[in-house]
């Protein structure tokens, strides 16, 4: 019976690594080349999704936001894996003066959001955390059916996050983290926790594996749910163009 109910976690892992390219890339997909940036948007694909996946929602988002968000924003995907690539890019950028260290006056210019899926999302707690210890500011943190993996602990946002939301949806072997809250909730602004149910409202997806279909449906519904993924673009939208101290609305399920 042990053998057994390892089978869903044996197939799937078998049919991600069989969807793998042969060749690896740098891990993110690059907005625009630039030293320092007024805004800095990351975000984090789920699983071992690729970093330049057209078919999943982070990619699909960050590909829209590089269209017409404001002069000097940097939006880049990066895959969960590749967290301290992202924490080192972000470093880099804030560097104005280019001399290696980061002054107190480049840390209070910071405007980061971060967003992310499944492994993605935790991904974004554990970058928002680390930027926490050398004190920079994040002004937003997006998780959607946010999944920790067994070190990881994505439920609680820490205080240089100004403001932080939580998609999930429960069914299916592979579901999101329901609740989030702030270690601070004077610093935190918690806009919600915001239950999908795709079993009553199910979501068309396309290109989706054999292994998606069978184990994992709900979750990757999360992943290609239009009407979820545009609240989360007007979030984010809102971020980057709200006057400093000013958090944002709250999302509309």
């Amino acid at each position: 019976m042990l053998r057994l109910a390892r089978l869903p976690i044996l197939l799937a892992v078998l049919a991600t690594f069989a969807a793998l390219p042969l060749t690896a890339a740098d891990g993110a997909v690059i907005g625009h080349a630039q030293d320092s940036a007024s805004s800095i948007v990351i975000g984090f694909v789920g699983g071992f999704v690729r970093h330049d996946n057209p078919y999943h929602g982070p990619v699909l988002l960050a590909a829209r936001l590089r269209r017409d968000v404001p002069k000097g924003t940097y939006v880049r995907v990066f895959e969960n894996r590749h967290r301290k690539t992202a924490y080192q890019t972000i470093l880099h950028l804030l560097d104005r003066n280019h001399d290696g260290v980061l002054s107190e006056a480049e840390k209070e210019q910071a405007r980061i959001v971060l967003f992310g899926h499944s492994w993605g999302g935790s991904a974004v707690v554990m970058l928002a955390r680390e930027l926490d210890r050398v004190g920079i500011p994040v002004l937003l943190t997006v998780q959607v059916d946010s999944v920790a993996k067994l070190w990881q602990k994505d439920s609680i946002i820490p205080d240089n996050v100004a403001a932080a939301v939580n998609f999930y949806q429960t069914h299916g072997i592979i579901h999101g983290r329901r609740e989030i809250i702030a270690a601070d909730p004077a610093k935190t602004e918690i806009l919600g926790n915001y239950r999908f149910d795709y079993r009553k409202d199910p979501v068309q997806c396309d290109n989706l594996s054999w292994y998606d279909r069978v184990f994992t449906l709900e979750h990757a519904e999360s992943e290609c749910d239009p009407h979820l993924w545009t609240q989360v673009e007007s979030l984010v939208r809102q971020r980057l163009t709200a006057e400093p101290g000013v958090v944002a609305a709250n999302p509309r399920p």
